[in-house]
C-alpha cells in the first residue's frame, strides 16, 4: 500500500529534474537543554531490585542539538525543504544519548518537495500534518505518532514524529478545502515500552513498568517465577509426592501453602520448621530470585515480610488460587520480546474536509483508516525451540487419585468464573485449576510441556509430554482503527475583547484497551489474565480563548475520554485457607480468605502490581488552564503556563519563559510540576519533577 523507498525516489527524482539556479538557503539552530529533577525519590522503572533506590536529585539531561533547515527553489516552481537534527544527551540513559530513527532524535527529522499537479498542491516526503489545537492533548491530531520520551513536557511541534506521506490538499471555488493523505504507519516512542525497560529513565509510567521493569514486569518476574517454581520441582521429594515433582500436587494452592505453616514441621528441613507458611514461600522465592523481582513484598529478608492476598502487592499473592501443579507447568520458563509491526506496504489513510458557513463557523470532517499509534503487547505461550505456539489448558484435579490434574478436563473461561470457591482442603479438593500447556493436537495425541510428568485421569504418566523450554512471548504489535471526528470554532464578539469556542471530537472504532482478569491471574493464567480486547472510544475537548489585560491569552477546556466498551464484572473468590501439607498442626487461621476475582478495564497508564493493577474510569475527564503573555519593551519575551487536572487527582503545571536576548540568542526556562494521587497519569511522576534552562543560538 505504501512504501517510503518509493516516494524517496520520487523526491530525488524530483530535486534531479527541477535543479534551481537560486543560491541554496540554510539556517543553524544551536540549541542546550539542561535538565534538574527537584525531588529526592525512587521513580518508576528505575530500580533493578526490591531493594533499589534512586539517583534522587541532579542533573538528568544535557542535551546539545544542531539543527540544519535547508530550503530551495526548483526550476519548476516547487521547492523543497530538509531538516537535519544532530543530537547529543550526555546525561540521558544509553538508548537515549544519540539518535533514534522515528523519535524526536532522528537525524533526518523532514525532507519534502512541494510541487503541485494540477490543481493539487502536494507536498512528498517526509512531514508533519496538523490538525488538532487542542491545548497539552492530541485528539484530530492523529497523523503522525509522538515521541512522549518526556511525556507531555515538550512542545507538540518538537515531540511530533515526521514521518513519509503524500499530502495533497485543494481548494475549491466556494473556498472550502480538501485534503487527503497517504502516510507511513508509525508507533509513539514510549519510555521503558521494549525488553530493556529503559531503566533509570525518569519518564517510565507504571503501566509500562508492569510490562517490561526490572522489578515489576512481567516480562522480568515470569522467569523469575519459573526459577521458583524449578526449585520448587525440586524440592517435590520433600513434599512428600511420590514421584518427586509438582504434578501431583493440584490441590495444594499458593493461599493454602501460605496462610498456613506451608510444608509443616518434620518434612526434612528443620530450619524452616518455626516459620510460617508465608515465611517459607518467601524465604525459598528470595533464596532464588535473590530480591530481583517483586514475587513477594520482602526486599531484604524474612523478617520484613508480610503476607496478604486479600490486598495484594506481589506476584504470588495475586496468584493465590495457583496450585502447586501450575508450577510444575512454569519451572524454568522463558520469555522473549518480539516485534509484529506493520512493514512499509502498510499504511494510513486520512481525509478532511474544512469549510466556513456564511456566519462565520469554521468547521472541518475528519477520517481516517490507520494502525493506531500506541502498540499492544500481547501474551502467548511458545516452545522455546521450535517457535509454535501453544495452547492453555485448565483443569481440575481428580480428588480420586491423589488430586492429580485431570488432562481430560477443558475447562473455559466461562467455567473458571463459575467457580469461585478454591476453599476446599488439599486432600479432597473440587476446585482449584491446574495450567498446562500443550500442542494444537487433539487429546490423545497432544504433547504436554512441563518439567516434570503429566498424569491421565488414572494417575498413569502421559507418554507424549516434553520438557523442551516453554517460553512466554510479549509480542509489540498494532491495531488498525477507523476514525470519524471533526473540529469547529466560531468567535463571540463581548464588550471586553472576543471570545473563541472551539471544540473537537473524534470516535474511535476497533481501537483496543487493556482487559485484566483477576481470577485468571490467581490462578496463574497469565496469557488470557491480561489481554488487549477491542473497544470504541468516544473523545472530545471543549475549550474557549480570549484575551484579558490587553495582551495575555486565557483558554480554558474541558476534555473527556469515554471508553464506550468499558468492562467491569465485580467477583470474589474464596481461597485456600491455612492448609498445611503433612502436618496435622497446620490448621492455619481463618484470615486471608477471599480474593478479588474481577474482570475490568484496566488503567494503561497507571495500572501496577503496586496497587490492586489499577482499574480505568469509564469515562476520563481533564480540565486544563493556559495563560500566555508577552513581556519586554518590544515584546522580546513570553511566558506561558499551562495547568492541567485529571479526575482522581493528578496534577501537571508547565510554566516556561522564552527570551530573546538579540536577533540571535534566546534563552529559556521551564518548570514541569507533577503533584497529586501517584496512581494518576500525572500524579505518578512527582518525583520526576524538574527544572530545565536552555539556551539556543540562531545562525543564518
Amino acid at each position: 500500500m505504501f512504501k517510503k523507498q518509493h516516494l524517496a525516489l520520487a523526491i530525488a527524482a524530483t530535486l534531479a529534474a527541477g535543479a534551481a539556479q537560486a543560491a541554496l538557503e540554510t539556517s543553524v539552530t544551536l540549541k542546550n537543554e539542561t535538565a534538574y529533577m527537584m525531588k529526592d525519590g525512587i521513580r518508576t522503572g528505575e530500580a533493578t531490585s526490591m531493594a533499589g533506590t534512586g539517583d534522587g536529585k541532579g542533573v538528568y539531561k544535557f542535551e546539545n542539538t544542531a539543527k540544519i533547515f535547508l530550503n530551495d527553489e526548483l526550476s519548476n516552481g516547487s521547492s523543497w525543504h530538509g531538516e537535519l537534527n544532530i543530537v547529543r544527551d550526555t546525561k540521558a540513559i544509553n538508548d537515549y544519548k544519540g539518535h533514534e530513527t522515528n523519535t524526536q532524535r532522528d537525524w533526518l527529522r523532514e525532507l519534502y518537495v512541494d510541487t503541485t499537479v494540477g490543481d493539487w498542491d502536494l507536498r512528498l516526503g517526509k512531514q508533519q500534518v496538523v490538525w488538532g489545537t487542542a491545548d497539552g492533548i492530541k485528539l484530530l491530531d492523529m497523523i503522525n505518532p509522538t515521541d512522549w520520551s518526556e511525556f507531555n513536557q515538550n512542545t507538540m511541534a518538537d515531540a511530533r514524529i515526521p514521518v513519509w506521506m503524500v499530502n495533497a490538499e485543494k481548494y475549491l471555488e466556494n473556498g472550502a478545502n480538501i485534503q487527503l493523505v497517504l502516510s507511513q504507519a508509525e508507533k509513539n516512542k514510549i519510555a521503558g515500552l521494549n525488553s530493556s525497560g529503559d531503566s533509570g529513565h525518569p519518564f517510565v509510567m507504571k503501566g509500562v513498568d508492569t510490562i517490561s521493569g526490572k522489578v515489576n514486569g512481567f516480562y522480568n518476574i515470569a522467569p523469575a517465577l519459573g526459577a521458583v517454581a524449578a526449585t520448587f520441582n525440586a524440592m517435590g521429594g520433600t513434599f512428600g509426592t511420590a514421584s518427586g515433582t509438582l504434578s501431583e500436587m493440584g490441590t495444594l494452592t499458593v493461599n493454602g501453602f501460605a496462610a498456613g505453616n506451608g510444608m509443616g514441621t518434620g518434612n526434612g528441613l528443620a530450619a524452616y520448621d518455626a516459620y510460617t507458611g508465608a515465611m517459607e514461600l518467601d524465604a525459598i522465592a528470595q533464596g532464588t530470585n535473590s530480591y530481583t523481582t517483586r514475587l513477594t513484598d520482602s526486599s531484604s529478608s524474612s523478617s520484613v515480610f508480610s503476607w496478604d492476598q486479600s490486598n495484594p502487592n506481589s506476584t504470588f499473592e495475586y496468584m493465590s488460587n495457583a496450585t502447586f501443579s501450575t508450577f510444575n507447568t512454569f519451572a524454568s520458563i522463558s520469555t522473549k520480546w518480539v516485534k509484529d509491526l506493520p512493514d512499509n506496504t502498510d499504511g494510513n489513510v486520512a481525509f478532511r474536509f474544512k469549510n466556513t458557513t456564511d456566519t462565520g463557523l469554521n468547521y472541518s470532517v475528519n477520517a481516517a483508516y490507520r494502525y493506531s499509534s500506541n502498540p499492544d503487547i500481547n501474551l502467548s505461550w511458545h516452545d522455546a525451540t521450535t517457535g509454535a505456539e501453544l495452547t492453555v489448558q485448565r483443569v481440575n484435579p481428580v480428588s480420586a487419585v491423589n488430586g492429580l490434574p485431570d488432562i481430560n478436563d477443558n475447562l473455559s473461561v466461562a467455567d473458571v468464573h463459575a467457580t469461585t470457591d478454591y476453599s476446599t482442603a488439599y486432600t479432597s479438593a473440587t476446585n482449584p485449576v491446574t495450567i498446562l500447556l500443550h500442542d494444537g493436537a487433539a487429546l490423545g495425541s497432544r504433547t504436554y510441556y512441563a518439567a516434570g510428568d503429566i498424569f491421565d485421569n488414572t494417575g498413569t504418566a502421559v507418554t507424549t509430554e516434553t520438557s523442551n523450554g516453554r517460553e512466554l512471548r510479549f509480542t509489540e504489535s498494532m491495531h488498525r482503527v477507523s476514525s470519524l471526528g471533526g473540529s469547529f470554532d466560531f468567535a463571540l464578539d463581548t464588550e471586553a475583547a472576543p471570545v473563541v469556542i472551539r471544540g473537537e471530537f473524534l470516535y474511535d472504532k476497533g481501537d483496543k484497551q487493556a482487559v485484566v482478569d483477576r481470577q485468571l491471574l490467581s490462578i496463574g493464567d497469565l496469557t488470557n489474565a491480561l489481554k488487549m480486547e477491542d473497544a470504541d472510544y468516544f473523545k472530545y475537548v471543549i475549550g474557549a480563548d480570549t484575551t484579558v489585560m490587553t495582551d495575555m491569552m486565557v483558554s480554558g477546556q474541558f476534555i473527556q475520554f469515554r471508553n464506550l466498551d468499558y468492562i467491569d464484572q465485580s467477583r470474589t473468590c474464596t481461597t485456600q485457607n491455612g492448609q498445611a501439607l503433612g502436618d496435622a498442626n497446620g490448621a492455619g487461621t481463618t484470615s486471608y480468605t477471599t480474593t478479588d476475582c474481577s474482570t475490568y478495564t484496566g488503567n494503561l497508564a497507571t495500572l501496577s502490581l503496586t496497587n490492586g493493577m489499577a482499574k480505568a474510569r469509564q469515562n476520563q475527564n481533564f480540565y486544563s488552564l493556559f495563560l500566555s503573555k508577552p513581556f519586554g519593551e518590544s515584546g522580546e519575551g513570553r511566558w506561558n503556563n499551562i495547568f492541567i487536572y485529571e479526575a482522581g487527582g493528578g496534577k501537571w503545571n508547565r510554566f516556561d519563559v522564552e527570551y530573546g536576548f538579540d536577533d540571535q540568542l534566546i534563552g529559556t526556562f521551564e518548570v514541569n510540576k507533577y503533584f497529586g494521587d501517584e496512581n494518576t497519569m500525572f500524579g505518578q511522576f512527582e518525583n520526576a519533577s524538574n527544572v530545565q534552562i536552555g539556551l539556543k543560538y540562531l545562525l543564518q
